[in-house]
């Protein structure tokens, strides 16, 4: 979508920039919580301000620096998937070829990873509202995501990025439909754990948009029925385009070739393919061993240096590659994109260093680790946390009972024990 008003851009920006400001912006410098985390219990008040300070530096001193390189930078992010992805779709043209329908998938779910991940996500964040491009804009951008880029930044940019891993705040895609902490209490659909997660990694972009219609907030009455169904007209709009290019068009023309099935089979793939990347890279951000869960107390009295510590400590990143880095969208800096989340993505890997050495210094703890490792220890947390905590009590203590217990919690006879 293209916009030649720059009044009408500007005047976006202004808004978006006011959203930004209430995220953080708010947040007193001065003072201290009434709660913290216990990671962070030895530290003062004044040194949770000077943190607080330290981090604001950074993040100024990169804003003062970003220029003609970083936009160039985008600019040919932009290129690139653009160009894999169309070069994908050609091939899966000929896709009864199994050469070329191999390289349709390779070349679709690239240009899909790159397009969501470091494209997509970053833009819907503001990152690159600076250029004052109304192409690279988060009030124009619409990604190549069934979920609409409006309303996914609602749940994401407002309610994620302000209270990360608060309880009963927080409403990301894992507490939303998950037991991700033993701080959430067993219910009995929390045995399908594993399932649902196994089914959601393949179909990601539509748990998203799911989640994103905000819909058990319409039972509870925090959402309007008419918003939901306004939201609920915008995901059947984008979905039936979505459908229509990647499922429809792009076979249909393959038929030409006798590869219709074969493309249509290529352009499954592809969205899987980015799918089981998107949700593998985005359960890793806030899911791992070490990662810290709140409770709601934390928020009472928060300053901006507290701020800056439950982003730390309620994140992980994973070690790689550049390149690695980039099909991310630099979510391997999830720590450092939590903390700066409208600072270029490309910077992440400059500030991540400063970023480790101030937690270093103030004995906070700084999770980071192989793609491989993390991915292992959310599956198994997941996993885990599908039995009740007093299963789990029983059988490393090696008492008798243990299933038993999973027998009396499905039947509602006991309430299972939480942390």
């Amino acid at each position: 979508m293209t916009i030649t008003n720059a009044s009408v851009i500007e005047r976006r920006t202004a808004i978006y920039d006011d959203t930004q400001k209430k995220r953080t912006g708010v947040l007193p410098t001065e003072g201290g919580a009434h709660t913290r985390p216990k990671a962070a219990a030895h530290l003062t008040d004044e040194q949770v301000n000077e943190l607080g300070r330290e981090l604001d530096a950074i993040r100024a001193s990169v804003l003062a620096e970003r220029g003609a390189d970083d936009a160039a930078y985008i600019r040919k992010v932009i290129k690139v998937a653009r160009t894999c992805d169309l070069a994908g779709r050609t091939a899966l043209i000929f896709g009864k070829h199994k050469p070329m329908f191999l390289l349709g998938i390779a070349g679709v779910s690239m240009g899909k990873i790159l397009e969501n991940m470091e494209i997509g996500h970053n833009v819907l964040h503001g990152q690159w509202d600076w250029m004052r491009d109304p192409d690279i804009h988060s009030t124009t951008w619409e990604w190549d995501f069934v979920a609409p880029a409006r309303g996914w930044q609602h749940t994401h940019n407002d309610l994620h990025h302000t209270y990360t891993n608060v309880m009963g705040k927080d409403r990301d895609v894992g507490y939303n439909i998950l037991r991700i902490s033993d701080e959430q209490p067993w219910q009995k659909r929390d045995i399908f754990n594993p399932i649902v997660n196994a089914f959601l990694a393949p179909t990601f972009e539509w748990g998203i948009a799911s989640y994103d219609l905000e819909w058990d907030q319409v039972q509870t009455g925090a959402k309007s029925r008419e918003q939901f169904d306004k939201d609920l007209e915008a995901l059947k709009a984008k979905a039936v385009r979505q459908v229509l290019k990647d499922y429809i068009a792009t076979p249909l023309v393959a038929t030409l070739t006798g590869s219709g099935k074969w493309s249509l089979a290529g352009m499954i793939g592809g969205n899987m393919v980015r799918n089981v990347w998107a949700h593998s890279v985005i359960f890793c951000g806030h899911f791992p061993d070490e990662v810290d869960v709140f409770t709601e107390d934390v928020l009472d009295g928060e300053t901006r240096g507290d701020w800056y510590i439950r982003q730390m400590l309620g994140s992980a990143n994973l070690s790689g590659s550049p390149l690695f880095h980039i099909l991310t969208g630099n979510l391997s800096h999830q720590i450092e994109h939590h903390l700066f989340p409208d600072l270029p993505s490309n910077r992440y890997i400059e500030v991540a260093p400063k970023v480790r050495e101030i937690c270093d210094r103030y004995n906070l703890h700084y999770t980071t680790g192989p793609l491989g490792t993390q991915l292992a220890q959310t599956w198994k947390k997941i996993a885990k946390l599908s039995l009740p905590d007093e299963f789990w009590e029983r059988h490393e203590s090696g008492k008798p009972g243990k299933w038993q217990v999973l027998r009396d919690a499905w039947k509602g006879r006991t309430t299972p024990k939480t942390a």
